[in-house]
C-alpha cells in the first residue's frame, strides 16, 4: 500500500482483527454464520497482507499473481454459492476487487495503465470505490438498529451474534474503500 505508513498499520490491524474474529466465528453453533466465516477471515488476513506499508515490506514479484490466484479461486466460490443465495454477490465483488487490486499491483506499483474516470482514478477503481462506500453507508445504517435489537439477547454466544458479524463486513468494507483510495 502507497502513502503514509501509520494510516497503513492502523488498516492492517483492523483487518487482521477482523481476520481474527472471523476465525472465532468458524466455530459458530450456526451454520450460516460458519460457512460465511471462512470466505471473510481470508479477506480480513488477505488485505491485512496487502495493506502493510511498501516502505515496510514489498512483496516479491511472484506474491502479487498467488494474491490474485488464491481471490480468484475464492470468488468462484462465492459465485457458487451466490447461484441459490444472492447475498453471497457481495463475497464475490469484494473477492474480485482483491483480485483486480492485485493484478493491478502486479503490472506496476507505481504506474497504472487503465481507463481513467476525469482523467484521475481508474475506472474500474472508480467503480470499486462507489461499490464500497455505498455499502458501508448502508451497513452503517443497518447496524445500529441491529445493534440496539441484540442488547437483551444474553443467552448468544459472542461469536454468533449477528451484529457483531455486520461489524466485521463493516470494518472491511471501510478497509476496501481505504485501499482503493490508495490506487
Amino acid at each position: 500500500m502507497h502513502g503514509p505508513a501509520w494510516p497503513a498499520w492502523l488498516l492492517v490491524a483492523l483487518c487482521a482483527a477482523t481476520g481474527a474474529y472471523c476465525l472465532l466465528r468458524m466455530r459458530s453453533g450456526v451454520e450460516e454464520q460458519r460457512r460465511a466465516a471462512g470466505g471473510e477471515a481470508l479477506m480480513g488476513f488477505g488485505m491485512a497482507a496487502m495493506a502493510v506499508p511498501a516502505t515496510v515490506f514489498t512483496p516479491p514479484g511472484w506474491a502479487w499473481p498467488l494474491y490474485a490466484a488464491v481471490f480468484g479461486a475464492a470468488a468462484l466460490r462465492a459465485l457458487w454459492a451466490a447461484r441459490g443465495e444472492p447475498h453471497h454477490l457481495h463475497h464475490l465483488v469484494g473477492t474480485a476487487a482483491m483480485v483486480y487490486m492485485s493484478l493491478v499491483m502486479a503490472a506496476s506499483p507505481t504506474a497504472h495503465h487503465h481507463p481513467r474516470v476525469g482523467g484521475g482514478v481508474p475506472l474500474v477503481t472508480g467503480v470499486l470505490l462507489l461499490y464500497f462506500t455505498g455499502y458501508v453507508l448502508i451497513s452503517g445504517a443497518r447496524l445500529v438498529p441491529a445493534a440496539v435489537a441484540a442488547g437483551g439477547t444474553a443467552a448468544v454466544r459472542w461469536g454468533d451474534r449477528p451484529e457483531l458479524a455486520r461489524a466485521c463486513r463493516l470494518s472491511m468494507g471501510i478497509g476496501m474503500v481505504a485501499m482503493l483510495l490508495t490506487m
